[in-house]
């Protein structure tokens, strides 16, 4: 790896957004560490496609819940980096969806677990590796239901709420070592989910977007990439990519 290569670590990066934002970053010469949760395959997948296009990747297995496999991941990560990281995209998230009066514990503390506290697990984890170089960019992936709430989600809803108010105490935590902290939160991206949608379900859903349209994973890839390359005065921001559907 060139030692000015810059390094972007992606958790959750075998599928969804998290594959579109390994992709990204990779084609905007970063080193990109692809983690993943259970599928190593898909993560495989993802570097081959990385070093196949003459990009540097490689793909690191942990779950983001558990403290000990976030400290061995940012051991290995900064092992590989020669202890370099740029940029760190909390991507990786779960939902356990049900109505609040039948939304057992264990759902509750499942999604908290994975999408909240494993946000903070791996920002804390990045703040040193940053600091050291005065230098850094956090992005965390929130969502348009951390912002407006959805039925049936109470515990997903929460996880990405908690992932503003974690963006913003960090942007001021970290703004004087010049490491900046922003939220991303999409709207209906184009996903496994979506495809399967029944069709009348589909049509009510674009009925609420002004551009009448769901977006590409690439899209929230791309804004992700002009943060951490373009946007050096940009901390401390919840940006919606969600197709007009807040208006």
């Amino acid at each position: 790896m060139n030692p000015d290569q810059p390094v972007a670590l992606i958790t959750g990066a075998g599928r969804g957004i998290g594959k579109a934002l390994a992709l990204a970053f990779a084609d905007a010469g970063h080193a990109v560490a692809v983690n993943y949760g259970r599928s190593a395959e898909a993560a495989a997948e993802v570097v081959g496609s990385i070093v196949a296009s003459g990009g540097v990747a490689r793909a690191f297995g942990a779950d983001v819940a558990d403290p000990a496999q976030v400290d061995r991941l940012f051991s290995d990560v900064l092992a590989w980096s020669d202890q370099r990281l740029d940029v760190l995209v909390n991507n990786a998230g779960i939902t356990r969806d049900a109505l609040a009066l039948r939304l057992s514990n264990e759902a509750w503390d499942e999604v908290l677990d994975t999408n909240l506290k494993g946000a903070f697990l791996c920002a804390r984890s990045a703040i040193k590796p940053m600091m050291k170089r005065r230098s850094g960019c956090i992005m965390n992936m929130s969502s348009v239901v951390g912002l407006d709430g959805q039925a049936g989600q109470a515990n997903y809803a929460a996880s990405k709420a908690g992932l503003v108010g974690l963006t913003m105490a960090l942007a001021k935590e970290l703004g004087s070592r010049n490491i900046r902290v922003n939220a991303i939160a999409p709207g209906f991206i184009v996903s496994d989910m979506t495809e399967t949608l029944d069709q009348a379900v589909r049509d009510a859903l674009l009925q609420r977007l002004p551009l009448s349209r769901f977006g590409e994973p690439a899209e929230v890839a791309d804004l992700c990439v002009f943060l951490a390359t373009r946007a050096p005065y940009v901390t401390g921001q919840v940006i919606r990519v969600d197709g007009g559907l807040h208006l």
